[in-house]
């Protein structure tokens, strides 16, 4: 694929983590990082979960650590707890795809492509107003699942959807490998994070 300019990656870290999954794979997010840069600028790259409020220790902690200091902006947020009136159930609620979708449309004017990592439906309404902003839209998720990881729609509003499975050789890893202390830690070859704000120069 030939380099098309400014990307910037955000990533459905729950969505993708779903996705890899049910593909029989882990993501090797050094890989994931430099297949894009072989692609354009990657200017930033952004992964959005969830965490379990008063949770001691998360198994995703580790992944999120690596990252934020490999250089993609982690961008997490606590779950809530609450009493189903209806039910009577406890139900955990905590979504990601509102600050997902805000940090997109802020960035919308600095690029010229935004790869999103999600088969979430939800996004397809941001998918169509980042492309009248004239970014164009590629969505990564699979459809070599039964159902579908990605809903028809988004898959359809997006201007190139790219099967996650078809870039298992590129960016995935052996499930035994985890990202850690004796990884070789190599500093990313995008921006610094940072949030940008409006007025802000983008070279």
């Amino acid at each position: 694929m030939s380099s098309i300019g400014k990307i910037a990656l955000f990533i459905d870290g729950a969505n993708l983590y779903a996705t890899s999954k049910a593909l029989g794979f882990d993501i090797d997010y050094r890989r994931l990082l430099g297949e894009f840069q072989g692609r354009g600028t990657l200017l930033r790259a952004f992964y959005y979960t969830t965490l379990i409020e008063d949770q001691e220790y998360s198994s995703i902690r580790p992944l999120i650590d690596w990252l934020d200091y490999n250089g993609l902006t982690v961008v997490t947020k606590f779950t809530k707890e609450f009493v189903d009136a209806t039910t009577g159930r406890r139900k955990v609620k905590g979504s990601m795809d509102v600050d997902l979708a805000v940090s997109a449309m802020e960035l919308a004017e600095h690029v010229d492509e935004i790869v999103l990592f999600s088969g979430d439906g939800d996004f397809r309404s941001l998918v169509e107003s980042l492309q009248r902003r004239g970014v164009r839209v590629t969505v990564v998720s699979t459809l070599s699942t039964q159902p579908p990881m990605i809903a028809d729609d988004l898959r359809r509003q997006a201007d190139v959807f790219m099967d996650l499975a078809e870039l298992r050789q590129r960016v995935g890893r052996d499930p035994v490998e985890r990202p850690g202390s004796r990884e070789v830690r190599q500093p990313p070859q995008f921006l610094a994070r940072g949030t940008i704000k409006r007025g802000d120069r983008v070279e």
